[in-house]
């Protein structure tokens, strides 16, 4: 087959192999990443079709930092997806704060969907995350971000600081206070 190629397209060939293993490990890494970023961004937008562009725009901005190396990738894909969150709540709060009431968005709450074999068990789990994720809507900002990303993400201290913009001490503060309100408010899921 190479044979019946062109001398610049075999060269070309020859080169996508390396390009096309950089992309599929980027693609790896986002689709690793993908439900985790969802969640987070759910939680912090309240509503689905607002988190799912937000993950999206975040992921195709990552496109452009393929060349970084793979362990900056973390890091950097938190603090886009965060900026992607904050400016979405931004834009809603200009565009439509003043068009539906406080009683009307609080009542559109979070969709759920899913295949789950046993609905029993789908119910519970779905009971326990619209739980958590109504217990992590009442903290702060700040301190959502610093429960997510450390806990639920599993990011070291160092790492969350750099996404939220912050000292690594503020991280310790803002998660110490959200896991404080969390288990007031979870006392019910022991």
């Amino acid at each position: 087959m190479l044979d019946a190629m062109p001398a610049d397209a075999a060269t070309l060939s020859a080169a996508a192999p390396t390009e096309a293993a950089g992309a599929a490990t980027l693609e790896g890494f986002l689709d690793g990443i993908a439900a985790r970023a969802f969640r987070f961004a759910e939680a912090g937008l309240r509503h689905r079709e607002d988190a799912l562009d937000a993950v999206q725009d975040a992921m195709v901005k990552m496109l452009g930092y393929r060349d970084r190396p793979a362990e900056e990738w973390t890091p950097l894909f938190w603090t886009i997806l965060r900026s992607r969150i904050v400016d979405a709540q931004r834009r809603r709060t200009l565009r439509l704060g003043w068009m539906t009431s406080a009683d009307e968005r609080q009542e559109a709450g979070v969709e759920w969907a899913g295949d789950e074999p046993d609905p029993s068990r789908a119910h519970d789990g779905r009971e326990a995350w619209g739980g958590l994720v109504a217990a992590l809507r009442a903290l702060p900002r700040r301190q959502r971000e610093a429960f997510t990303l450390r806990v639920l993400e599993e990011l070291d201290v160092a790492t969350t600081a750099r996404v939220m913009g912050c000292s690594e001490g503020s991280v310790k503060t803002h998660l110490s206070r959200a896991r404080d309100a969390l288990q007031k408010q979870l006392e019910d899921f022991r």
